[in-house]
Parts: C-alpha cells; sequence; structure tokens
C-alpha cells in the first residue's frame, strides 16, 4: 500500500500562511526549489484542498519566460505530470485532464486510493489533511520549516489531536530552512 504523506512550508510557530493569508515569507531559492522538485517526484497522486489547488494552479499554466529558471520549469512540469484530486463543495470545474473534482472528503474513498496507488500520495491543505489526520489516514508529516514566527494564521496542524510521531529524516536546507520528516505512530482525538 502507498503511503498518504503531508508535508508543507510551515513557519517555525507552526503556521502555513500569517493572519492575512501570506506565505511569501516560503519563497524557496534555487536550492531549496531542487529539494521541492525531489520530494514532488515522489508522489503519484496529489489531494488538494480547496484553496490550495488554487494556489498550485500557478503551475498549470506556468508562463514561458525567457528568463524563468530551469528549476522552477522542472516543477511546473512534475506538476502537471502528477494526478491530482481536488476535494471542495464550491468548485464547479477543475479543468486539465490529470484532476478530478471530489465533493466531500470521505476517508473510505481515500483509504482505497491508498490501497490501489502503486505510489505515495500527498495531501495538501491543512483542513483537508485534518480530516485525513483524524480518520488515521496519514502516515508521514513533513513540515519545510522556514527561519520566521508569523504570530497567528492557518495552523499546519490541527489543535484537536495528539500525534505520537517518530523522527524518519531530518535535513538542513539553504537559507536556515530545515525539513523534518515524521513517521505517524499513533492519532488521539483530545476531548
Amino acid at each position: 500500500m502507498a503511503l498518504l504523506r503531508y508535508w508543507m512550508n510551515t513557519s517555525l510557530d507552526g503556521f502555513v500562511a500569517d493572519a492575512d493569508g501570506r506565505f511569501d515569507w516560503g519563497a524557496p531559492d534555487a536550492e531549496l526549489h531542487r529539494f521541492f522538485n525531489d520530494q514532488e517526484r515522489q508522489v503519484g497522486t496529489h489531494l488538494y484542498g480547496r484553496r490550495l489547488f488554487e494556489v498550485m494552479r500557478y503551475w498549470e499554466d506556468q508562463p514561458a519566460e525567457p528568463d524563468r529558471p530551469a528549476v522552477e520549469v522542472e516543477y511546473g512540469e512534475i506538476w502537471r505530470a502528477t494526478p491530482a484530486v481536488v476535494f471542495s463543495r464550491t468548485l464547479t470545474a477543475v479543468g486539465g485532464p490529470n484532476t478530478e473534482l471530489v465533493r466531500e472528503f470521505d476517508a473510505d474513498d481515500v483509504a482505497a486510493r491508498k490501497a490501489a496507488a502503486a505510489r505515495d500520495l500527498s495531501i495538501g491543505g491543512p483542513e483537508l489533511a485534518a480530516a485525513a489526520l483524524r480518520a488515521g489516514l496519514v502516515d508521514e508529516v513533513g513540515l519545510v520549516v522556514h527561519p520566521v514566527v508569523v504570530g497567528g494564521g492557518t495552523r499546519f496542524l490541527p489543535l484537536d489531536l495528539r500525534l505520537d510521531l517518530s523522527l524518519q529524516e531530518e535535513r538542513r536546507l539553504p537559507g536556515g530552512v530545515v525539513h523534518l520528516r515524521y513517521r505517524v505512530r499513533s492519532v488521539e482525538p483530545l476531548a
């Protein structure tokens, strides 16, 4: 069975976006972008919440700028080649031949996708990932921690769960960024 991996850029205080919805503090340089490309190559299917999908759509119609760094062009190629499932109650269409729209999160459906997958799946968007965590479906949690404290905003992890984790990988990246990858050992709802 494939793994379901939840990983995103986070601030040191655990937010994926600040109180104004900004996440520009996580913009990668070329070396960090190569790391992201390597991570994306491991993914067989993306599971996205609506908001994250709308951000990632940038790569769908990546502008052909002559001075665009090769690492960004490569990321766009990897992203477009990877099938995506978008969970949204409000979108009417998602476009793209590799993209499927699903109205509601269904733990049994996601479990079946994992069981049938030949390659790992990634889940993105804190609300969608929280639902998958609560259902016990997430196998790995990965953080790309940036050296910034934003003081509030959209949390990477929900506050209503206890996760017992086992560190699988740690890696220092450029600019003081650290990648941490954990295996989920157990999930316990908090009362």
